[in-house]
């Protein structure tokens, strides 16, 4: 075992030495590569991308920002109050998070984010871990999303009685963006600009205005469960971790980031801030305005919220138009990041090499079989009804995000502990080790908050993937 690990030491340092002085192929001269993935396409970031910082911002805030803030108040309302205390923890940890992969891009300024952070630090197995964990994240979150978009249109048309009409109104979701996505990332961008812009109208509409008709005898139980708050906040906590999916967003798709060692930083830690307040006064004022007992069972509770705020059901249709804008952005975003993972793992040669092909700069593959996948998904946990499937959805997308978060994180100690600090911590080692410690800590709590259940899917979807590994691997050694 010594010898093994003796080796692997060695290999990192050849490398290291090499990515220093030629980053346009780190790892060629140590490892040979099949001529068709090149891994010098993806090694050298691109001054001149696609998104500045308010595009890269807005990517984020959009990704964040999804499905995630129309659903969250009745996924947690059976916890009762205490999911407040879970928010605001959760706030800290996603914005230690946004700040590692700041500094994890100043590093690494490549497309691919958590697969590249892992990759380099701990090899090629750990770099397909994380890339084929994030990917199944993106896909199974897009079926999520697409789910709780079908819950408010059916605010707009009867669509929530019939199973059938919901699964094509959920396949329309999914699909559209896709449409888009094909077209090209300029039409990404300008999405989700566009989408962010229309979704903050409504939401600080419900999030200060319902603080002026807030009532407390609305808020419940502190701890609705009766098994204690310690564990009602982690449980409630694991669910939230959906509404904050998306912080990587930035450090994901750095290669189409102008100036990524500068605006991936940037535009994650605001993007993640942005959308903290957002969310935190739009759960207040919605646990405040709907009665406990109408909360746990609504399937739109900000439509909810503003109908109890203004009276009839104007108010509550629009809020519906405008989470279905902010969904249809963020499976637009999501259905980018969908396809950037596995990308970067196919021009490394750990992923089929379909998926590294491009049209108009879009992975064509990849973008295809993820939507395809979240379609079946989406079709599958129909049956338990609307809000199960949400909710089931959102914890297997727990667990299997945080995979690439807590490789993400022990990269960067990892770095850290090799006292290489040159475009890491700035001369701040103690405050990075802290931020990393923290961020590290915080993914595991995340890990234990998903419950059996979620662990249990998401293990299985992650060791799907060692065949896909073991094929890849036999491949690039003939």
């Amino acid at each position: 075992m010594n010898g093994g690990s003796t080796e692997h030491e060695q290999d990192h340092e050849r490398r290291t030495t090499l990515m220093q002085t030629s980053p346009a192929a780190p790892r060629q001269a140590t490892r040979p590569s099949p001529p068709q993935t090149p891994e010098a396409v993806t090694a050298t970031p691109r001054k001149g991308g696609r998104f500045g910082l308010p595009t890269a911002t807005a990517l984020v805030m959009g990704n964040i920002i999804g499905g995630g803030i129309f659903m969250i108040p009745a996924a947690v309302a059976p916890y009762g109050t205490v999911s407040l205390v879970s928010f605001v923890v959760l706030t800290v940890g996603a914005i230690a998070l946004a700040l590692v992969f700041g500094q994890l891009a100043r590093r690494n300024p490549r497309t691919g984010g958590p697969y590249v952070y892992a990759r380099e630090a701990f090899g090629d197995f750990a770099g397909f871990l994380s890339a084929w964990s994030y990917w199944i994240t993106t896909w199974v979150s897009n079926a999520a999303l697409a789910v709780a978009a079908v819950g408010y249109l059916d605010v707009l048309l009867p669509v929530g009685h019939s199973i059938g009409l919901s699964i094509a109104a959920a396949m329309a979701f999914q699909w559209l963006p896709a449409l888009a996505n094909l077209a090209g990332t300029r039409y990404v961008g300008a999405v989700q600009l566009v989408s962010t812009v229309l979704k903050f109208i409504p939401l600080l509409l419900v999030s200060v205005g319902g603080l002026g008709f807030f009532d407390a005898r609305n808020l419940g139980p502190f701890d609705a469960t009766g098994h204690g708050w310690a564990g009602g906040m982690t449980a409630a906590a694991a669910i939230l971790l959906f509404s904050y999916l998306g912080v990587e967003s930035a450090a994901m798709s750095a290669g189409q980031v102008r100036d990524p060692e500068r605006n991936v930083g940037r535009a994650s830690v605001l993007g993640t801030a942005g959308a903290a307040v957002v969310y935190l006064l739009g759960t207040l004022a919605v646990f405040g305005t709907v009665a406990h007992d109408r909360l746990i069972h609504s399937t739109a509770p900000f439509s909810d919220a503003v109908d109890a705020m203004f009276g009839g059901t104007w108010g509550g249709t629009a809020i519906a138009v405008a989470a279905l804008v902010s969904m249809t952005g963020a499976l637009n975003g999501w259905t980018l990041l969908a396809a950037q993972a596995p990308y970067a793992a196919a021009k490394d040669g750990l992923f089929p090499a379909a998926f590294a092909k491009e049209r108009r700069g879009v992975p064509v593959f990849g973008v295809v079989t993820s939507v395809a996948l979240a379609s079946v998904l989406t079709i599958l946990n129909f049956a338990t009804g609307a809000k199960g499937a949400f909710e089931i959805l959102v914890l297997v997308t727990t667990f299997t995000a945080t995979v690439p978060y807590l490789l993400s994180t022990a990269a960067q100690l990892y770095w850290l502990v090799r006292g290489m600090p040159d475009k890491v911590s700035g001369g701040r080692l103690a405050r990075d080790a802290v931020l990393g410690l923290g961020a590290f800590g915080f993914s595991l709590w995340l890990v234990a908050g998903a419950g059996y259940a979620a662990v249990y899917q998401g293990v299985l979807f992650l060791f799907a993937g060692i065949l896909v590994y073991v094929w890849m691997a036999a491949r690039r050694r003939d």
